[in-house]
């Protein structure tokens, strides 16, 4: 690890998992003045949290070769690595959850796109947001994916041609880019550059999905010339409206990682695909009469028995 990431690092190390949101999106600040996790009084206890056991572990696990465990919604992941706080073409965003981790070829790719962001684009770079935490599992707030190495989420706000502050990387909030009414982009913010780097992103061969909202893949449909076939790979989410998620296959010779099936081969652009988007009750959802009752927490019995041997492996050397 580069050594300006190992000095950012070490004052990191307890600043993971206080942000109490329900979800995680890149509008949710992170913090300056954090407070360490107390210690858990039993945590071998059978009911307790999965992401209680992940957060306080600030560290990849050294393993001889990156491993993945699982699936992307409940798995874990022994050999992260970091990607460095700062690259050429890239800046990481919400240093205090700690969710910079990946497997080596999530952090190889980010590395490309950063750079055709730069050449393709002509951004001066990319923010990356959340990634994984040092050995995955599920978190304290927010994914319920991210948790095998194999996610990240790429603010679709182009990084500013300078080096962000430490405060502004907590603080600053990214651009929305679908228009208020929600059926389409707004095109005072979403430019041809946006398409150009995320076609660039779905292009890649281990790419197997990438989520944005539905009014940035319809502007996607619409916009796009040439080869259209990476549109496949672009599959309308909610909450996609800020940032958009990469998502990569099981890496070779992981035969413990839980794959996807592939997306359909269809561009996913006719009107029928994305009907069901534009919908009034899925823009504007009307809350339910009975509160849902919280779902109970993922715990370790839930995820692969290699997660507990991952939990349990010595600190990566920084």
């Amino acid at each position: 690890m580069a050594k300006h990431h190992h000095l950012l690092l070490i004052p990191l190390l307890f600043l993971f998992g206080i942000v109490g949101a329900v979800s995680v999106p890149a509008q949710d600040k992170g913090t300056l003045k954090p407070k360490p996790l107390p210690p858990l009084a039993n945590p071998n206890d059978p009911k307790l949290g999965a992401k209680e056991l992940f957060g306080r572990k600030y560290l990849p696990a050294a393993a001889d070769k990156p491993s993945v465990f699982g699936f992307y919604a409940h798995g874990c992941i022994a050999g992260a690595e970091g990607l460095p706080l700062n690259g050429d073409g890239w800046q990481v965003m919400r240093l205090s959850r700690n969710r910079y981790w990946a497997h080596p070829d999530m952090i190889a790719l980010v590395k490309r796109l950063a750079k055709k962001a730069k050449t393709d684009a002509g951004w001066p770079g990319i923010l990356v947001g959340d990634m994984s935490q040092p050995r995955g599992g599920p978190m304290l707030t927010g994914h319920a994916s991210h948790q095998v190495g194999l996610d990240a989420d790429i603010w679709l706000t182009p990084a500013p041609n300078r080096q962000l502050s430490r405060n502004e990387r907590e603080e600053m909030s990214a651009t929305m880019m679908v228009r208020t009414d929600r059926l389409d982009i707004d095109p005072r913010v979403f430019t041809p550059g946006h398409l150009v780097v995320i076609r660039a992103a779905a292009q890649e061969p281990s790419v197997q999905r990438i989520f944005v909202n539905a009014a940035i893949k319809k502007a996607l449909c619409r916009e796009a010339r040439g080869d259209r076939g990476w549109l496949s790979k672009v599959r309308p989410m909610y909450g996609h409206d800020y940032h958009f998620h990469i998502r990569i296959k099981c890496p070779p010779g992981s035969a413990e990682c839980e794959s996807q099936p592939g997306p359909s081969e269809s561009e996913g652009c006719k009107a029928g695909d994305l009907a069901y988007w534009f919908r009034d009750s899925v823009l504007h959802p009307k809350p339910p009469k009975v509160p849902p009752k919280p779902r109970p927490p993922m715990t370790m019995a839930k995820l692969p028995p290699a997660c507990r041997a991952v939990l349990n492996m010595p600190d990566a050397k920084q």
